[in-house]
């Protein structure tokens, strides 16, 4: 229940920096904390996750299971599926709680988010990152990087932000007069569908929007049921109240399609993949008769990321962050490199030094600290990726010159595979992967000019891409020429690593609307501006000056 309350300062928040990121290095405390909660996790399973409705436990008995892919004989969880009574009885629940959330001062809005960020960097954080690598195939520092840093940094980050967008208020005022701007939340209810690949994702799609006094109708990916269900999980201990975030797992036509013919639905929060996007773009579009306002869309999906490297570029550092972007968690981040263009004057040596180096990863169980990369996500993901393998065996045009091959008879295992094409718009160059293989276009190095031309239209996707150059010309022509190439454009860094605060994430053309999470831009899509004004003086007559004679 709504609260009357008085207004009796104008609070700041705390400082906001970057939640420090722990290394897990050998024998430090964090790694022994780690080992304990993987332990004591892997003694509890399977689990059992229900939705929860109204801040209540609902267990529908139609039952589907997320397994460990690094193990896939395993059951992380056993979890219940939303049905069509139960998604009805949810999105009622999120109307009913949202005028007393709404109403809620901003203060203790932020209040609920600060203490859930502050949860997750203590208590939460070893369990969390437990569900992440069992659940979702991250080793120890992707687990870090995702489930603790990047989600607290989006809960403390946004109080920050927030905080910002309601100081923009109108610079002038006439006289006798007073104008405000209130950052109204949708009218309806917001509908969050996440991604399996980051558990901070699901914990910002549900989060941005509530944070801004909007309720929340979340499914996060079956491969992520666990981990989302722990982010809700700090969230109810960090204070929110019942019915402001909806858990449903479910099949996703059966729960969207409802979802999206309710004359409620307000805003669509979605990372995923393009071909979905599109569907329920064009599927609310087919509504759109039937809501009460124009739904917002916010969407981030795929992309088809890019190395370019010029002549002057540093090798090691090429060699290195082209590694690292490719195959940093089996190359299933949106931002992930799949595709290099390097010089032909650098190439002998980055080939050397790439294979050399190639051939020094360990893939395997997550669960053992020397593995840096462990598995993909499913077996639907696999076979994707080991179609692409194999055709680039048989194309005539690419050669692998590191690995290749794959198993999926423990885990999903994929190992890193290099290819190399003399065609620039083969397969493997032009559509999305998401699993670890990158391939390699060689340009003769007087050609750059041209070859950024290619870099910046071969690809549908327009998420993230990296420039590598020691000349400053050089440089500020691959910037100007790459400019819509990329919604995150990083120099002489890997394309891969956006941290909130630092580089706001979003990329255009098919990768999505570019709204930037981890910004104040992304927060002002789940809000309706209202325009006050209000006069001092009484208006004694009708007629202005300009009437009289």
């Amino acid at each position: 229940m709504s609260v009357p309350t008085a207004t009796l300062a104008t609070f700041k928040i705390p400082s906001v920096t970057n939640e420090p990121m722990k290394s897990y290095a050998p024998g430090s405390a964090e790694r022994a904390a780690l080992e304990v909660a993987l332990k004591e996790l892997r003694a509890q399973l399977p689990l059992d996750i229900p939705c929860i409705v109204n801040g209540q436990e609902v267990r529908t008995g139609i039952m589907e299971k997320q397994v460990m892919p690094h193990e896939h004989k395993t059951v992380v969880c056993n979890y219940h599926n939303a049905d069509e009574a139960l998604v009805a009885k949810a999105i009622d629940g999120a109307l009913a709680a949202k005028e007393d959330w709404e109403n809620t001062p901003f203060s203790d809005r932020a209040a609920i988010f600060l203490k859930a960020a502050d949860l997750a960097s203590t208590k939460y954080r070893h369990k969390i990152m437990a569900a992440t690598m069992l659940g979702q195939g991250k080793n120890a520092w992707q687990a870090e990087i995702d489930s603790a840093a990047e989600m607290i940094d989006f809960w403390r980050f946004g109080v920050k932000f927030a905080e910002e967008l309601y100081a923009v208020q109108p610079p002038q005022n006439s006289a006798g007069t007073w104008n405000r701007t209130e950052y109204r939340p949708l009218e309806g209810f917001v509908f969050a569908v996440s991604p399996f690949n980051f558990t901070a994702i699901g914990a910002n799609l549900a989060g941005a929007p509530v944070l801004m006094g909007n309720v929340c109708v979340w499914k996060p990916a079956p491969a992520a049921t666990y981990a989302s269900y722990v982010v809700y999980q700090i969230m109810k201990e960090a204070g929110l109240p019942d019915g402001v975030i909806q858990f449903i797992p479910g099949p996703a036509p059966e729960v969207v399609g409802q979802v999206l013919k309710h004359p409620e639905f307000a805003a669509l929060h979605f990372t995923g993949s393009t071909h979905v996007f599109r569907k329920l773009w064009k599927d609310i579009g087919n509504n759109i008769e039937n809501y009460k306002s124009y739904p917002r869309i916010v969407g981030e999906t795929g992309g088809k990321n890019f190395h370019m490297v010029h002549k002057t570029a540093n090798v090691t550092s090429v060699v290195n962050n082209t590694i690292r972007s490719a195959f940093e968690y089996q190359g299933q981040k949106c931002s992930a490199c799949s595709r290099a263009y390097f010089p032909d004057n650098l190439w002998p040596e980055i080939k050397k030094n790439i294979v050399e180096i190639h051939s020094r990863i360990k893939v395997g169980s997550v669960e053992k600290a020397d593995n840096f990369m462990g598995p993909v996500i499913n077996q639907v993901s696999f076979d994707k990726i080991k179609g692409f393998i194999e055709w680039a065996k048989a194309d005539a045009e690419s050669e692998i010159i590191a690995g290749g091959t794959y198993d999926d008879s423990v885990g999903y295992f994929v190992q890193p595979t290099i290819i190399v094409t003399t065609n620039p718009k083969s397969r493997t160059m032009t559509e999305e992967i998401f699993g670890p293989v990158v391939t390699i276009y060689v340009y003769k190095a007087d050609e750059y000019e041209s070859t950024l031309d290619l870099v910046a239209n071969s690809s549908a996707y327009a998420l993230t891409g990296a420039l590598f150059s020691q000349d400053r010309y050089a440089t500020i022509l691959g910037a100007n020429k790459l400019r819509n190439a990329a919604g995150n454009f990083y120099i002489n860094d890997k394309c891969t690593g956006a941290v909130v605060g630092q580089q706001p994430f979003g990329g255009g053309r098919a990768s999505g609307t570019n709204d930037k999470a981890g910004s104040a831009s992304i927060l002002s899509r789940f809000v309706s501006p209202r325009s006050i004004k209000e006069s001092f003086v009484d208006l004694e007559d009708f007629v202005y000056p300009s009437n009289l004679v």
